[in-house]
C-alpha cells in the first residue's frame, strides 16, 4: 500500500471520530436548553446565550479535528 493511501484513511478516521464528539454534544447541549426553557420561558435569552456559547465550544473541537485531519493529509 502506498503512502497516499494510509493518510486518506487516517484523514478519514481522524476527521470522523473527531466530529462525532461535537456532534453528540451540540445535541446534549440543544436537548438541554429546549428542556430548560420549557420550565422557564422568560429565561429564554439567557439560556439561548450560554447555548450559543456551549455550541461554539463544541464545534471548536470538531475544527481543530479537521484541521489536524488536513496536517495529515498534507505533510
Amino acid at each position: 500500500m502506498s503512502l497516499d493511501l494510509y493518510k486518506q484513511v487516517a484523514f478519514a478516521l481522524v476527521v470522523g471520530l473527531g466530529m462525532l464528539g461535537p456532534a453528540i454534544a451540540i445535541g446534549m447541549i440543544g436537548g438541554a436548553a429546549t428542556s430548560a426553557v420549557g420550565r422557564n420561558p422568560q429565561a429564554e435569552a439567557k439560556i439561548r446565550t450560554i447555548m450559543i456559547l456551549g455550541i461554539v465550544f463544541a464545534e471548536s473541537l470538531a475544527i481543530f479535528a479537521l484541521v489536524s485531519g488536513f496536517i495529515i493529509n498534507f505533510v
